[in-house]
């Protein structure tokens, strides 16, 4: 686990997390850090029999869809989650379970576009990965010291610590 945490951090090193947070501002951080545009869009129907999020990479751009019907906070980890599979540079995850992709591109044929994106599955090892990343990120963003006016805040920046 330590080794895991250990490669997230490394992730992170130069990407800088916007204070206060802010998830556009850092997607836009996420796209420059990869040389290429980024887009967010909520979907609607996305987390009900199919995944919460899902990150398509074409050739002129990422694409991250996130479920718009559950919490800001909900939607923003998950967000937050697609893009720690962008910077982990783990293969793009499509699962054509649920319709999710269909309502994407309505007009094409489910197998035809199933055959030039390719299905591909994550791993165990890459959710875990991605998920501890999403953490972390989410962990810098509301940590005192980064947002800080308060006493305790104040303190863990004199005595540098970082969570």
């Amino acid at each position: 686990m330590r080794g895991l945490r250990r490669r997230c951090e490394q992730r992170l090193a130069g990407l800088a997390i916007p204070t206060p947070f802010d998830l556009d501002a850092f997607a836009a951080v996420v796209a420059a850090h990869r040389g290429r545009p980024l887009t967010l869009r909520p979907m609607p129907g996305l987390g009900i029999g199919a995944p919460c999020g899902l990150w398509i990479s074409l050739a002129e751009a990422d694409y991250v869809f996130y479920d718009p019907g559950t919490s800001r906070l909900h939607a923003e980890h998950i967000v937050l989650h697609e893009l720690a599979h962008m910077l982990s540079e783990h293969s793009t995850g499509l699962d054509l379970a649920g319709g999710a992709l269909g309502r994407l591109v309505p007009d094409l044929d489910p197998k035809t576009v199933e055959r030039v994106l390719g299905r591909v599955s994550y791993t165990t090892a890459q959710e875990r990965e991605a998920e501890m990343l999403a953490s972390i990120i989410r962990a810098r963003a509301t940590s005192p010291a980064r947002n800080g006016g308060d006493s305790l805040g104040r303190l863990a920046e004199v005595l540098k610590f970082r969570p």
